[in-house]
């Protein structure tokens, strides 16, 4: 379980520094021009692409093994982590209170990302019938 739990963290590292990136970008260039919802769909399959190859990286750098409670455990605890830094971004990076942080989520936009990270922390277990 050691081994999820640090490929878990490393996860979340990589894709939370992606997403911070790809976010910016986002914010700062493609929403003034394509508004919220547009940007996070042009964002999204090239989030998931990366995540995808992080954690196929990952999953054999660590040698997470196949077993499902493994794969699942590497991905809640990269998702548990990356709700925890969006949080903190919010809160610290633009001011938010907890409840302003909560109430983005009933934008079509943060919607779309939260679906794309409930399937982002499914990958480590797909990828165990993906490698088969």
């Amino acid at each position: 379980m050691a081994t999820s739990l640090r490929a878990g963290f490393f996860y979340f590292l990589i894709a939370f520094a992606l997403g911070f990136a790809l976010g910016t970008v986002r914010v700062l260039v493609v929403i003034p021009r394509l508004g919220d919802t547009n940007a996070v769909l042009i964002e999204l399959p090239v989030m998931l692409a990366l995540s995808w190859m992080a954690c196929a990286w990952l999953v054999r750098r660590f040698a997470v093994p196949p077993r499902t409670a493994e794969r699942l455990v590497m991905g809640a605890l990269a998702f548990a982590l990356l709700m925890l830094g969006e949080l903190a971004v919010s809160v610290f990076g633009f001011d938010r209170t907890v409840a302003e942080h909560l109430a983005t989520y009933q934008t079509p936009g943060a919607q779309l990302g939260l679906a794309a990270q409930l399937v982002f922390a499914l990958f480590p277990w797909i990828q165990r019938f993906v490698a088969r």
